[in-house]
């Protein structure tokens, strides 16, 4: 579950940690209301649950009351389609308005679990701001990675590595070390998946301050976390997302023009794979799981049918716990109830898969079989090219 901004900052500040004194607005006049308390220069800086706000105009500075009542204007309301929004925009309904700082330096850091090695991973770097994700990809030596292992937890040595690999002395080492410390037992305390600050701003009075804030916490642990759960914005959802919950559905929107839907989610993980060596792109991850029931499918297929960009569907079921008549009979009663004009590729094994084949082909419904995964795939994907 991410969090926005402002509600990642009050965690950060109730940890300890600096960050700038800021307002939450909804409407233009609160925004020009809150930067003339906070006093000139403000940023006013759209809160929605993407990353890359600056570059798509969701942020600006405001020098006076005019140019934050222009800003705050621009911002609300406007639909922010970032790198990170998957081609999906999202409209802003809310900005933060924040004290301008006097940066002289912008360093990153962010801590994740590292899911190959079975650590915590501190990353750091001293090219902090917009264009981090270049510096990655085009300066890898400038990233510092430092692993630790949870179950020793952080350690003083992990602490002066980060801050000897940013280049830190004196005073500015000590308040990163003790800052670093208070970050990494947040993490760990509140079951975090992601925290990440950039950039963490040196300021012309040598003050470390955490100019921005990104967070996402572990949706399995939030029955631990009450208060965190409590936060979830359920507008930041994508609509498509957020209808498969409702049945129960693991459902996960992509970029792509081939709706999928499959039982398990390592085989709709591989269903994906092989749509992609085939030449085509997935729309979505599907697993209906194996104890799905007619209803369930019937609404997972429907889904698939109201997103705009599915141009072709995959069905790839390997019936075990979730029999193929079953899966049929949803397919069908959800094709005949929208009138199904999308062309469709159905590979079915396992329980009860004649059975399954016999309810597709009695149906009058135009649907392709095929023989094995491969040949599924390289139907569907040459179905797509040609729509």
């Amino acid at each position: 579950m991410k969090l926005h901004e402002f509600q990642a900052k009050e965690l950060f500040a109730g940890a300890g940690l600096p960050v700038p004194e800021g307002r939450v607005a909804d409407s233009v006049q609160a925004a020009v209301e809150a930067a003339e308390a906070l006093g000139y220069p403000a940023a006013i800086k759209a809160q929605v649950h993407a990353g890359g706000r600056g570059k798509a105009g969701g942020i600006r500075l405001a020098r006076d009351r005019q140019e934050a009542q222009a800003a705050a204007e621009a911002i609300i309301g406007m639909t922010l389609a970032t790198a990170q929004t998957a081609g999906h925009g999202h409209t802003v309904r809310r900005v933060l308005v924040e004290q301008g700082q006097q940066i002289r330096d912008e360093l990153y850091l962010s801590i994740l679990p590292d899911r190959a090695t079975a650590s915590m991973m501190i990353i750091a770097s001293t090219e902090g701001g917009m264009n981090i994700e270049e510096v990655a990809a085009k300066s890898p030596d400038k990233i510092i990675r430092v692993r630790v292992n949870p179950l020793v937890g952080l350690q003083p040595f992990h602490l002066r590595q980060v801050a000897f690999g940013l280049g830190l002395q004196g005073d500015q080492f000590k308040t990163f070390c003790g800052l670093l410390q208070k970050l990494y037992s947040l993490v760990v305390s509140r079951d975090l998946l992601l925290a990440e600050i950039n950039p963490l701003a040196v300021t012309e009075d040598d003050r470390l301050v955490l100019l921005d804030a990104k967070v996402e916490v572990d949706s399995s642990a939030l029955f631990r976390h009450r208060e965190l759960a409590a936060l979830h914005d359920p507008s930041e959802d994508d609509p498509l997302e957020a209808e498969a919950k409702k049945y129960h559905l693991n459902y996960i929107r992509l970029d792509g023009n081939i709706g999928t839907m499959v039982n398990g989610a390592g085989l709709a993980m591989a269903t994906m794979d092989i749509i992609k060596q085939a030449g085509g792109e997935p729309a979505n991850f599907l697993d209906v799981g194996g104890g799905a029931n007619a209803e369930m499918i019937e609404n997972g297929f429907r889904i698939l049918l109201s997103d705009p960009d599915v141009r072709a569907i995959l069905i790839n079921i390997f019936g075990g716990i979730l029999r193929c008549d079953v899966l049929a009979t949803g397919v069908v009663e959800a094709a005949t109830k929208v009138a199904l004009k999308l062309p469709v590729v159905v590979r079915m094994e396992g329980t009860n898969a004649e059975e399954g084949r016999r309810i597709l082909n009695d149906s009058g419904l135009e649907l392709i079989t095929a023989d094995g995964l491969q040949d599924a795939a390289e139907k569907i994907a040459t179905i797509a090219r040609q729509l």
